[in-house]
């Protein structure tokens, strides 16, 4: 078993890094989004019992898993885009960077830049909402059995926008500064 680790590959990927608060505001919202994810299998599961042993199902479980899934998701698309695991072609990018080094961190800062207009587009247009929703009242549920305010769940759409506009902005701002450096 012990012959199976690579001790060496161990030491090289525990290099110190520099403090960075934008990793630290990424990690912490993509933290914030995976305790979310454990309490809402907890309360699942908490259901399913209640359900199928009890006959007490939870009251409310179906709504709220369908708009925490939102939540989660944008709570965590910042620290994704900004650690680069967003879903994209690189098999294309990798062949460009190697046979055209400058196209290729032009694609790829044009990438970023686009991703950043793309997640403000986002965070622009649900902001609205979350005003409408708080000055109608809006909630989700069954009224009187049942009822959650839907402005919580707006508002993550439009911080988890702000996040990975963030996220691109400063990953195309550290491509630019390679850039300029090689060059």
């Amino acid at each position: 078993m012990a012959d199976d680790i690579d001790m060496a590959a161990l030491d090289a990927a525990a290099q110190p890094q520099a403090f960075d608060p934008v990793r630290l505001l990424l990690d912490a919202l993509a933290a914030i989004g995976t305790i979310w994810t454990f309490g809402l299998m907890c309360l699942i599961c908490a259901d399913v019992i209640g359900r199928s042993f009890l006959n007490a199902p939870i009251t409310g479980v179906a709504e709220i898993a369908a708009h925490s899934v939102v939540g989660i998701v944008f709570l965590q698309i910042g620290a994704t885009v900004y650690n680069r695991r967003m879903t994209r072609a690189d098999f294309l990018i990798e062949r460009i960077h190697r046979g055209a080094p400058a196209l290729g961190r032009v694609i790829e800062i044009v990438f970023l830049l686009l991703g950043a207009g793309v997640m403000a587009f986002i965070a622009q247009s649900a902001w609205p909402g979350v005003w409408n929703s708080l000055a109608a009242r809006e909630f989700f549920g069954v009224q009187g059995l049942f009822t959650v305010p839907t402005w919580p769940f707006r508002a993550l759409i439009v911080l988890g926008g702000a996040a990975g506009a963030l996220a691109y902005l400063v990953l195309a701002g550290t491509e630019l500064r390679r850039g300029v450096g090689r060059s």
